[in-house]
């Protein structure tokens, strides 16, 4: 019985097609990495930002956009294409927080955005803290040594 039944589910599931949504993740997050450029040379080349802040610049644009994006709703069909091109660089962070926060806004500013915004996005926050320490950890070992 359980048998026939994953026969009829595996039959049935949708196949993914790993090489196209590779391709397509990577040509947009290829894409994302030019835009992040050519917003860092906008700053430098018209706005005279220096280097170091025209990155910061671009990175608060593109967290701006994405939480923009997000809220007027775009954001998530632009996910379903792209896949992990939109998802892994710094807005697939900003979406996921921007997504908790507009969900239980009407929870109230404690209870709603104050106790979920950060609910996706905070275990992104404590793994990179940690995987910080620890890389940190072996990098003083061994320069130690």
């Amino acid at each position: 019985m359980k048998d026939e039944y994953q026969k009829i589910v595996d039959k049935h599931m949708p196949k993914e097609e790993v090489f196209y949504n590779a391709a397509i993740a990577f040509i947009t997050g290829g894409m994302m990495g030019i835009i992040g450029e050519l917003l860092i040379e906008l700053y430098q080349s018209y706005m005279s930002v220096p280097a170091k802040e025209a990155t910061v610049c671009m990175l608060i644009t593109l967290i701006f956009l994405s939480c923009l994006l997000t809220s007027l709703g775009f954001f998530d069909k632009w996910v379903n294409f792209c896949k992990c091109g939109l998802i892994i660089p710094i807005t697939g962070f900003a979406h996921a927080t921007q997504s908790a926060a507009l969900e239980y806004r009407k929870e109230g500013l404690v209870t709603g955005l104050g106790a979920n915004m950060l609910k996706l996005s905070g275990a992104v926050i404590i793994f990179g803290i940690i995987g910080s320490f620890v890389f940190s950890l072996i990098r003083t070992l061994v320069g130690l040594v």
